[in-house]
């Protein structure tokens, strides 16, 4: 059987491929699982210093697997929080507490909780053929996989709603003019870029890029003394890790820093 996410780890990158390119990677069962398994090991390996996450093929990834769906075969009908509670929910989660930067570059049509899931990523890149589809409008459901939450707050209350009730694709220059994604670059130098900027974070502090991230997310629900709070106790621990001692040495000799994570 194929995998249906290609995992490999390199210069302290996890790359994490979803890897059902004749179905545009959209998701399985088995396809959810492996992706979770393999944020697990990202979370778990102190080997992972940061994760690239990317699809096979074409497109990046088609949302849901509808072929087991079809609703001319009879039978009751499915209960999509179940699939969102099992499925999806843990994976975004994982995603977004994960302590170390996970990049992704978005290769083609990112559809539906495709284009959720690479929005939830700490730094996206994508192709500048690359379109970002909320497609849930088009069969009468909702955003998920935590779209209705990223959109409102990344792009605005006007922008979220017409996007996700007229289902228009978004392509990808526009998506990054709007600050939806970090950039649009060339085709066929998206995976280069993407790789290098991976390895570039997993060779930074990534103890403190972690704490980065979670300051940086905390901020839309925090009030600001929250958020100074916070700011105090994550510069505290930053403040005595190894890495922070190696920055402040290798600036003193003026030098380049070999950040360990820790």
């Amino acid at each position: 059987m194929t995998e249906t996410v290609l995992t490999a780890l390199a210069d302290g990158v996890l790359t994490l491929t979803l890897n059902r390119p004749d179905k545009l990677n959209s998701f399985n069962e088995e396809m959810h699982l492996a992706l979770r398994a393999g944020l697990q090991r990202a979370e778990e390996d102190d080997a992972v210093r940061a994760v690239l996450l990317t699809g096979a093929g074409r497109g990046f990834c088609a949302g849901q697997d509808l072929g087991d769906r079809d609703p001319r075969k009879g039978g009751p009908a499915p209960d999509l929080g179940h699939t969102l509670e099992s499925y999806y929910n843990p994976s975004l989660r994982l995603l977004r507490s994960l302590p170390k930067p996970v990049v992704c570059a978005v290769n083609g049509v990112a559809a539906g909780a495709g284009a959720n899931i690479a929005i939830a990523c700490d730094i996206v890149l994508a192709a500048r053929s690359a379109k970002f589809i909320q497609a849930f409008a088009r069969i009468g459901l909702v955003p998920d996989a935590g779209g209705s939450w990223s959109l409102a707050r990344i792009l605005g209350e006007p922008r979220a709603k017409a996007l996700a009730m007229t289902a228009e694709p978004l392509p990808a220059e526009k998506a990054a003019e709007w600050g939806l994604i970090w950039k649009a670059v060339e085709d066929d130098s998206l995976m280069d870029e993407a790789a290098a900027l991976a390895k570039s974070l997993a060779a930074g502090p990534t103890l403190g890029l972690g704490l980065t991230k979670q300051l940086i997310q905390s901020a839309a629900v925090n009030s600001l003394d929250q958020q100074l709070d916070m700011e105090r106790d994550c510069q505290r621990q930053a403040g005595r890790s190894a890495d922070y001692a190696e920055g402040v040495t290798a600036f003193l000799e003026k030098r380049k820093p070999e950040f360990t994570g820790q």
